[in-house]
C-alpha cells in the first residue's frame, strides 16, 4: 500500500510514465525529527546533479508524524506492515522503479550529498557499492565504542574470512546497487542482518563490489536507537555461520575427525607415554567420540550445502557437483557396507576371544580396544549408508 502526494518541482511524479534512473530508499520508523532534513538533502543533491530520480520513504509503522512530513514534502511513502529493517527496505525496493537504487537510514547520520559518488560507481559497472565509515570518518558519539572497536570489526572480519568479501564495513547503511543485482541476490532476511546478507550474497554470486568512504554523524532521533547491540549482533553472527557450512560444520568436523583418527590409531596397539603421562583406553574412548562427532559435522556440512543450493539460498558449487559425480549413492552404499562388515567381523572376533576364555572375565584393556573399533566401524558404516540415501533424495529435489 502506498500513498502519493502531488508532484514537486524536480521530483519524478509516481503517476508519470517516465522511469527514473535512480531510486533513493529511506527506511523509516518514528524519524519525525530527521526525516524532513534527510529528504531535503537528498532532493537538493539529486537536483543539483541534474539526475532522473525518485525518493521513496519505506515507513515501517511509525506512530509519530514521520509519514505526514514525508507526504507533505511530495515523496512517495510505502507502508510496510511487517516489522524489521530488512522488511522495510524490501518493501521500499519493491516499489522502486529505478535502474539503480541507493538506500540510507533516515536518522540523519549519513551524508546524502555523496549519493552521486555511489551512482557513478554503479554506472561504471559495479553491482553493489557499500559505504565505509571507517575510511570516511566516524564523528565522536556517532557510533558506540563497543560497536566501533569490537562488534563491527569482529563481524566484518568473520564475513571477510568466511566469504572472501572485499567489504570492510559490513554494516554501513548507505549503499547502492543495481536492480538486476538485487533481484539476483534473492534476499530473505527481515532484520538488521539484511545488510550482512546483501554483502554475503554479492560475494557468493561473484558480483562486482566496491566501497566508497562515507562519513557517520550522530543521529538526530529523539528516542533510543533501533539497533539492539547483543540481540542484533548475535543475529548477524548467526546469519554468517548459517550461510557458511564450511566454517560452521566442515572445518571443525574435519579437525575432530583427523585428530580422533590419529589418536585412535596411535593407541590401538597399546598404551603410550608422553613424558610422565600415560595414555590408554580412556583417551582412546575420547578419540572415538571425536571421530564420530567430527564425521557427523562433516556430513552436516554436505547436507546444509546441498539444501542451501536446492532452496536457492546458496549458489551452485562446481566442486560439490564434481564430488557427487565421483561419490554417488552406490559407492556410498559400498563404503558403508564395507565398514559395517568390518565392524561385525571385529565383534565376531571379540566373541571368539570371549569363547576362548570360557565366557568368563576378560582383560578389560584388550576388550575395550576391540569394542572401540566395533563402535567406530559400525556407526560410521550405518551413517554413511543413511547419508548416501539422504543426499540422493536432496539430489532428486535439485533435479
Amino acid at each position: 500500500m502506498s500513498s502519493t502526494s502531488p508532484s514537486t518541482p524536480g521530483l519524478v511524479d509516481d503517476r508519470a510514465p517516465h522511469t527514473p534512473e535512480l531510486s533513493v530508499i529511506l527506511p523509516c520508523l518514528d524519524e519525525e525529527a530527521t526525516i524532513g532534513a534527510c529528504i531535503k538533502q537528498v532532493r537538493e543533491t539529486l537536483v543539483r546533479h541534474d539526475l532522473s530520480w525518485e525518493i521513496i520513504v519505506a515507513d515501517n509503522g511509525s506512530v509519530d508524524q514521520s509519514r505526514e512530513i514525508a507526504e507533505g514534502m511530495g515523496v512517495r511513502v510505502v507502508l510496510v506492515e511487517r516489522k524489521g529493517y530488512g522488511s522495510a527496505l524490501k518493501g521500499g525496493i519493491a516499489a522502486a522503479r529505478g535502474k539503480y537504487i541507493v538506500m540510507g537510514d533516515a536518522d540523519g547520520s549519513y551524508d546524502f550529498s555523496q549519493i552521486p559518488v555511489f551512482l557513478e560507481k554503479l554506472r561504471s559497472g559495479y553491482d553493489l557499492v557499500v559505504g565505509n565509515r571507517f575510511q570516511g570518518g566516524i564523528q565522536p558519539g556517532a557510533m558506540p565504542l563497543l560497536h566501533q572497536y569490537f562488534g563491527n570489526p569482529l563481524l566484518t572480519g568473520v564475513g571477510r574470512l568466511f566469504f572472501k568479501a572485499p567489504c570492510r564495513d559490513f554494516y554501513c547503511g548507505l549503499r547502492g546497487f543495481t536492480r538486476a543485482a538485487y533481484e539476483h541476490m534473492g534476499l530473505r532476511t527481515t532484520g538488521m542482518e539484511f545488510a550482512n546478507e546483501m554483502v554475503v550474497k554479492a560475494s557468493l554470486f561473484k558480483m562486482s563490489l566496491c566501497e566508497v568512504p562515507t562519513t557517520l554523524s550522530p543521529d538526530g532521533r529523539r528516542g533510543k536507537s533501533h539497533l539492539r547491540t547483543w540481540h542484533d549482533g548475535w543475529r548477524g553472527l548467526r546469519f554468517l555461520l548459517l550461510y557458511s557450512p564450511r566454517w560452521l560444520f566442515f572445518y571443525p568436523g574435519l579437525a575432530l575427525l583427523f585428530a580422533g583418527c590419529a589418536i585412535a590409531i596411535w593407541l590401538l596397539p597399546g598404551p603410550r607415554r608422553i613424558g610422565h603421562i600415560s595414555l590408554d583406553i580412556h583417551t582412546l574412548l575420547y578419540a572415538v567420540v571425536a571421530i564420530l562427532t567430527g564425521f557427523q559435522a562433516v556430513i552436516f556440512a554436505f547436507f546444509t550445502k546441498v539444501f542451501g543450493i536446492t532452496e536457492g539460498l546458496l549458489p551452485e558449487d562446481p566442486r560439490l557437483t564434481r564430488a557427487f559425480r565421483v561419490f554417488n549413492l552406490e559407492k556410498g552404499l559400498l563404503v558403508g557396507a564395507a565398514l559395517l562388515t568390518a565392524g561385525i567381523a571385529i565383534a565376531a572376533y571379540s566373541l571368539y576371544l570371549w569363547n576362548r576364555a570360557g565366557f568368563g572375565p576378560m582383560n578389560p584393556v584388550v576388550l575395550v580396544r576391540l569394542v572401540a573399533a566395533v563402535i567406530v566401524s559400525v556407526t560410521l558404516g550405518v551413517e554413511i549408508i543413511f547419508s548416501s540415501f539422504f543426499l540422493s533424495i536432496l539430489g532428486v529435489a535439485r533435479q
